[in-house]
């Protein structure tokens, strides 16, 4: 490291050769200023650890999915507003069980009555703006577990009566390929739809809604 040279006020360099009182004050000035600089050093990563990410900044704010590469019976998941949000682009037999009476009367609200549970635009048999695209929030309205995506019809765990939804595997709760709650089960609501609108046909903005609005 490089020696800290600070002349007195005759020019000289060297602190041993000053009076005791003189050389003790050089000496004193040289440390405050060596800690000083160390001091502000430290701070710089402090300071930028107060300072908000761009992740915590558009937190609040929507969030942009494209789903071009999505292949029917497929999803995928996003975050927004620190939540997880899944797109689902469901098969025609999956938009087929949906309007089932059969599968209709084993649901607790099956017409979307709940209002706080989606927008107004997606209180449909779908639940969405497209019908073949499901956008929603995974988490279970009982705990707020997150369920897992099951397909298969009529599983040996889950009964004849299961046509393929979501699955929470906390306390038992299962949600058709709409969101929509099954009875007898611990959730007392669907799934919550989050306002989105669709930007481009393959490209939906998840916390606005169709008028531009979150």
């Amino acid at each position: 490291m490089t020696e800290l040279s600070i002349p007195d006020a005759t020019g000289s360099e060297n602190p041993e050769a000053l009076p005791d009182a003189t050389r003790r004050k050089v000496l004193t000035a040289a440390t405050a200023i060596v800690g000083g600089a160390g001091v502000a050093a430290a701070s710089i990563p402090f300071i930028a650890s107060m300072m908000p990410s761009e992740r915590a900044r558009a937190a609040g704010g929507p969030v942009d999915a494209n789903f071009a590469r999505l292949e029917p019976g497929e999803q995928l998941t996003v975050e927004w507003r620190g939540r997880p949000v899944w797109i689902l682009r469901r098969t025609e037999a999956m938009l087929k069980t949906l309007e089932d009476p059969g599968h209709l009367k084993n649901l607790v609200d099956p017409d979307s009555k709940v209002r706080s549970q989606q927008p107004a635009y997606a209180r449909n048999a779908f639940r969405s703006v497209k019908p073949e695209y499901l956008v929603l929030v995974p988490i279970c309205t009982h705990l707020g577990c997150v369920p897992t995506f099951r397909p298969d019809v009529a599983p040996r765990d889950l009964g004849p009566d299961w046509h393929g939804g979501y699955f929470c595997p906390c306390h038992g709760s299962k949600f058709d390929f709409a969101g929509r709650v099954y009875r007898n089960v611990p959730a007392p609501t669907n799934l919550v739809i989050p306002p989105h609108r669709y930007v481009i046909p393959t490209l939906v903005r998840i916390g606005e809604d169709p008028r531009g609005t979150a």
